[in-house]
């Protein structure tokens, strides 16, 4: 083949043999630390983040593996032109090394001529018992769309001068489409005319491949962000339209009497955004008795927080037709037993009586409320109950205590108290917060103190905590 050079500038000289045998080293060395860190990454399929580091491990991985094969030829110098095989040779594969997929090629403008190379033959599934096709003849390969981009480059090249950089599709013989990526430039004569034009042209499919799986995960990533974004926005704003204000004393819209001194706090999960379905309430009901709950459906997101907002309601609604808290968690269990999606919950419910200081209360599979009085603390003896959907027909037990003013009642969620600490011990540190209580002045300051110690636990789950303070 002609040497590829302008007759009007001198050959460049290759770099040398040890420059180039460093530059493959430290390659071979970054491949394998990209590949070990590819191996440690855990990607089961289903996470679209872990689907889109695994595309760019695997992008970057071709571009290194190409980069070394590029330098080892660059090393080792062009191979030597094989000899025409008698018949068609067999279909280099893509994984193959870089002699399958990188060939060259040179057209001269005076004789009409085209010179190929073994590997150009291979990337384009031609025989090469065939003359190489003509710069006219190389449009037939490539896609319609793709041919005015090749017409371009090639016309740019021996009009202008221009040096070739640029990629199109080719269809193989055997229908296979793979995607060329061509450089070259313009050999000139001794009078600066162009006299033939020289390329190198690289099968770039897998490459191609990679990046375009780099950009459907990045794609996917984001769109799955965006999805989660979503649902949480409308999750907050359907938890923040029907649960009490989070922060501050309970204001009731019909007070009644100053009986009760309310407060309470909801607690985001630690250990994710997802919003889940827990619960605080405190109702002023007609006959001027306070209806106080608390509890929380399993599961995440929208659909978990409206089947919450869908129970809370009923349970206000049962409330004010003053049904008592055995038979309204018992309808509560119906309610969920005759939804579409069966959910699981867990509830307390209690009923303040102000004239007699009286608290009725039942239990779902609940953490029982825990009293303050005096700097001590104790759980309340727990009613028969089990959790909310989980059989049809449940029947739920009612206790009964009587109350003293400066008395604090506790309500909780599950999750408050760390996941280690579960069964009766859940309760124990809350129990060791009686002496500040005590101290407290309001039921705002025992809402604040559970939160100082709680607030930065490691939480799986959403938490809920409603203090009620006898103040008459």
């Amino acid at each position: 083949m002609p040497s590829h050079l302008s007759a009007d500038r001198p050959a460049a000289q290759p770099p040398g043999r040890g420059q180039v045998d460093a530059l493959i080293t430290q390659t071979r060395r970054l491949k394998g630390d990209v590949d070990a860190v590819r191996r440690d990454a855990q990607d089961d399929g289903t996470d679209p983040h872990g689907r889109w580091q695994r595309a760019l491990y695997d992008l970057a991985l071709h571009q290194l593996n190409d980069l070394d094969e590029h330098l080892a030829q660059l090393r080792d110098g062009p191979p030597a032109p094989p000899a025409p095989p008698a018949r068609t040779a067999p279909a280099a594969r893509e994984g193959g090394s870089l002699l399958s997929r990188v060939g060259s090629a040179e057209w001269n403008l005076l004789t009409d001529e085209a010179s190929w190379s073994g590997e150009l033959y291979e990337i384009l599934g031609r025989d090469r018992s065939a003359p190489p096709l003509t710069l006219d003849e190389l449009p037939s390969l490539v896609f319609d769309e793709d041919r005015p981009r090749l017409t371009a480059m090639v016309t740019d090249c021996l009009i202008d001068a221009k040096r070739i950089d640029g990629e199109f599709r080719i269809v193989r013989p055997d229908g296979e489409v793979r995607t060329v990526h061509m450089m070259g430039e313009p050999v000139l004569d001794a009078d600066g005319g162009t006299a033939s034009m020289w390329a190198v042209l690289r099968d770039v499919s897998a490459l191609r491949r990679s990046q375009q799986a780099v950009s459907e995960t990045r794609d996917s990533l984001q769109r799955h962000r965006h999805h989660a974004q979503t649902e949480h926005r409308l999750a907050v704003e359907l938890q923040e339209a029907v649960l009490p204000p989070w922060r501050g004393t309970l204001r009731l819209p019909h007070q009644g009497p100053q009986t009760l001194d309310l407060a309470g706090r909801y607690l985001p999960a630690t250990a994710s955004r997802l919003v889940g379905g827990d619960w605080y309430d405190a109702l002023e009901l007609t006959d001027g008795e306070t209806l106080l709950s608390a509890g929380g459906l399993t599961g995440h997101g929208p659909a978990v927080t409206s089947a919450m907002a869908m129970l809370l309601g009923a349970l206000r609604g049962m409330a004010m037709a003053g049904t008592s808290p055995g038979p309204l968690l018992a309808g509560l269990n119906q309610l969920l037993d005759a939804t579409v999606q069966p959910a699981l919950g867990s509830a307390v419910c209690c009923r303040y009586r102000p004239r007699t200081r009286t608290l009725v209360w039942a239990q779902a599979g609940h953490p029982a409320p825990l009293l303050f009085r005096d700097g001590t603390g104790r759980r309340l003896n727990t009613p028969d109950g089990v959790l909310l959907g989980a059989t049809s027909g449940a029947t739920y037990g009612e206790a009964e205590v009587t109350l003293e003013v400066g008395d604090v009642l506790l309500l909780h969620t599950d999750a408050l108290v760390p996941a280690g600490e579960g069964g009766p011990a859940a309760g124990d540190r809350l129990l060791g917060l009686a002496p500040r209580f005590a101290a407290a002045r309001g039921a705002q300051d025992c809402v604040r103190t559970v939160v100082e110690e709680f607030g930065d636990t490691e939480r799986e789950d959403d938490a809920c905590v409603l203090v009620a303070r006898v103040t008459a």
